[in-house]
């Protein structure tokens, strides 16, 4: 494998390519007309232009990725994650123009990409499940019926799903017939599939996912746990590894569980089987992502495996090259997804220029990131502009060194997540691990957070004021000529 096209952009584009490039490997970059300057097209060794601006007519079109990468005599293609990382006609089409995909097969892509071939998939490896029917539902008269059945309140999903999109919770019987409707037309604007089934909601649930990593010679490992439970519009914003629920002995329940899944579909490369966990510690199955994930780094932090490495190896046909019992838990890591978005106004995608963009740095400090000061934010596509990562010895340590990490991440000309995360970090809830996928709606209000920067602006103030009072003290002798 001597050249590998990127097909993504932005923060996942560079971190693949990073990999690349410290394993001998030539990178292609793919861009749109307005990612023509972006820093991802700077870094690699070559670069296409695919298409204008909107990702419907540049980053989704696989057959005129695949037409490119075959001119330049590309040998593989990484898809990131988003686009066209979890499309299995994307990866039938690489593997039959003679390119490898440096991901799953397709098969085990389409079988985890419906939500309810999914659940019939792993049914018979006695893994636990929601309660709830596992198969499409369109009439409201039997959604009444399976809703008296498990209990209310219910959740209705969208097979097809993800980001939160055609996901309705339903407290009574009243509301299920409006509720189904809508979710229904959501999941065909949003996936072109409506169908959609019903689950009992959990209604204080964390958000757990376990990494997991296979080989075509048969070797199955997890690498633990990431928590993803602090959400808005049910969408991660903050995620941690290891998570402070979790003991030893469910560690290794879930642990197991993730592989039975991932063998269920004859899986291959990098995943993530995502859990819900309830109050009294039971975890239920909710999806398999097929591809690496946004919050990967705080797995490779705690555990020193660089996953993209592993994912090429894989790829190359290479074996695993260590044991689960080689894997070791060692430290604390914590992931802020930076936005563009206004924490103020409904977490509203905020789109400017970046007049100002200075990252922090130091010790147990990364970012991941694809912009540069002057860069304008494109409103094509995700509002993500980083992603903040800190690593400390212990959960505290993380936490802290967090705090200090967004006070000196200076962004100017948009609204971002910066400031939420602060608040986050800082709330008591968070700190003592006391918290569920309702963080937002128990904790988060703007006016909450605005008393907070008022307060930091009043201080800041004030020691402003001091400096001048005592530099105004100072003896100034006056320079005779």
């Amino acid at each position: 494998m001597k050249k590998i096209l990127i097909a993504n952009r932005g923060e996942i584009a560079i971190r693949v390519m990073k990999t690349a490039r410290k394993m001998g490997i030539k990178t292609v970059a793919v861009y749109s007309e307005v990612d023509r300057n972006a820093p991802h097209v700077r870094f690699a060794d070559e670069a296409v232009c695919i298409g204008p601006a909107p990702s419907n007519k540049s980053y989704l079109l696989g057959d005129k990725i695949i037409e490119e990468a075959k001119k330049l005599h590309v040998d593989a293609i990484h898809p990131g994650y988003g686009f066209l990382s979890e499309n299995a006609d994307f990866a039938e089409k690489v593997e039959q123009n003679n390119m490898i995909f440096i991901g799953p097969k397709s098969s085990s892509i389409r079988i985890m990409g419906s939500k309810l071939a999914a659940k019939d998939a792993v049914k018979n490896y006695n893994i636990p499940m929601v309660p709830g029917i596992d198969r499409a539902v369109t009439d409201p008269k039997e959604a009444v019926k399976i809703a008296k059945e498990i209990g209310f309140p219910i959740l209705i999903k969208a097979s097809a799903g993800g980001g939160g999109k055609g996901m309705r919770i339903v407290e009574n019987e009243n509301e299920i017939e409006q509720q189904m409707n809508r979710a229904i037309s959501e999941a065909t604007s949003a996936f072109g599939d409506g169908s959609v089934f019903i689950e009992k909601y959990i209604t204080s649930p964390r958000h757990i996912e376990i990494q997991i990593i296979a080989d075509s010679h048969g070797n199955f490992l997890h690498l633990f746990e990431r928590e993803c439970s602090i959400q808005r519009r049910h969408q991660k914003v903050i995620e941690e590894a290891p998570s402070s629920i979790l003991t030893p002995e469910l560690r290794t329940k879930m642990g197991d569980a993730a592989i039975k899944v991932a063998k269920s579909c004859d899986y291959l490369g990098a995943g993530t089987v995502e859990f819900l966990v309830d109050e009294h510690l039971n975890f239920y199955f909710l999806e398999m992502n097929t591809r690496l994930q946004v919050e990967h780094p705080v797995t490779e932090l705690i555990t020193g495996v660089d996953l993209v490495e592993l994912q090429i190896k894989i790829a190359r046909g290479e074996a695993i090259p260590f044991k689960q019992e080689d894997l070791k838990i060692n430290g604390h890591a914590l992931e802020l997804r930076v936005y563009a978005e206004d924490p103020m106004n409904d977490f509203l995608p905020s789109v400017g220029t970046l007049s100002t963009y200075k990252i922090p740095v130091g010790k147990g400090i990364r970012v991941d990131d694809g912009f540069e000061e002057g860069m304008d934010i494109p409103i094509y596509y995700d509002p993500m502009l980083s992603k903040l990562i800190t690593y400390g010895k212990t959960r505290e340590e993380a936490i802290q060194l967090m705090i200090e990490a967004i006070g000196n991440y200076k962004i100017e000309g948009v609204f971002t997540t910066l400031p939420f995360g602060k608040f986050v970090f800082e709330h008591e809830a968070f700190r003592t691990g006391k918290f569920d996928t309702h963080f937002v709606k128990n904790y988060y209000t703007p006016k909450l957070l605005q008393a907070e920067l008022d307060e930091e602006a009043k201080i800041a103030a004030l020691v402003g004021l001091k400096i001048y009072l005592e530099d105004q003290k100072k003896l100034r002798i006056p320079i005779s000529n």
